[in-house]
């Protein structure tokens, strides 16, 4: 470990439930002959752990809230972050950049505390962006240091207000 920083070191599951709220950045929408007007996205999420991807769901067609419930999983050695991005899948050139939210692994294994279980919302982390905050499902970690690392972020909504990164 280097300046305080503690890595992890075990089993990653990630299941990723939804998205709502998603929006075009001004970037996507450059070309496009309804900028003003509300639009549909081809949206799908990428998983990166220090930036290696470990997992991309299948793309959904038409729609600023995909459900993908779908599960990736990895072992990781010495992982700082774990990242989750939305990409707009164009049919020509590069898929456009939506939305993305970086959690850091020690921030997680403390937030969690003795429980071994954190709920609460995974977010944007770029206020600035046109996606509202609330862009990426409710999410719950399970947190268990040398052996397993499951993220569990389920399609059901959380009750109440939620937590956020």
């Amino acid at each position: 470990m280097t300046s305080g920083t503690m890595k992890f070191n075990g089993y990653l599951r990630v299941r990723i439930g939804e998205a709502v709220g998603l929006q075009p950045t001004r970037w996507s929408l450059r070309h496009s002959l309804f900028k003003k007007g509300y639009q549909l996205l081809d949206p799908y999420l990428t998983v990166s752990v220090d930036q290696v991807r470990v997992g991309q769901t299948s793309t959904k067609q038409k729609t600023n809230k995909p459900t993908y419930n779908e599960e990736f999983c990895a072992n990781v050695t010495d992982g700082g972050h774990l990242e989750l991005a939305v990409f707009h899948e164009t049919p020509l050139g590069y898929d456009h950049f939506v939305a993305n939210c970086t959690l850091q692994f020690q921030e997680l294994l403390r937030t969690a505390g003795a429980s071994d279980t954190f709920e609460g919302w995974v977010s944007s982390c770029d206020p600035s962006r046109l996606c509202p905050l609330d862009s990426l499902s409710p999410s719950t970690f399970q947190i268990s240091p040398g052996s397993r690392f499951p993220i569990l972020l389920p399609s059901s909504a959380a009750e109440g207000i939620p937590s956020r990164f």
